[in-house]
């Protein structure tokens, strides 16, 4: 499955709500097992981000799904790259030769 790094910036609705915190992260890996992910981790950061999170999600459009259902909870702001591991990096690189 494709992977993902999820980038997340608190709303003020987050920050007022920071306490239940886990308690959203649990119900994000649950959404995304529910599309058919993958949560491997989430992190909280410092900077310009609040979070990062690694996923696994069937396609592009499930991860761009995701990270609407998400964000329509109105606790985060979310940025979703695809991410290319070792082989996949060595795939490309050939097909671009």
């Amino acid at each position: 499955m494709p992977m993902f790094i999820t980038l997340g910036n608190l709303t003020d609705q987050g920050i007022r709500n920071y306490q239940d915190s886990p308690k959203r992260v649990k119900a994000f890996k649950d959404l995304v097992e529910g599309m058919g992910g993958k949560v491997h981790n989430v992190y909280w950061t410092l900077g310009q981000y609040d979070l990062v999170a690694i996923v696994e999600a069937p396609d592009d459009q499930m991860a761009a799904a995701i990270a609407v259902k998400q964000a329509s909870l109105g606790n985060v702001r979310m940025l979703t790259m695809p991410a290319f591991g070792m082989d996949e990096i060595q795939k490309i690189i050939k097909a671009a030769d």
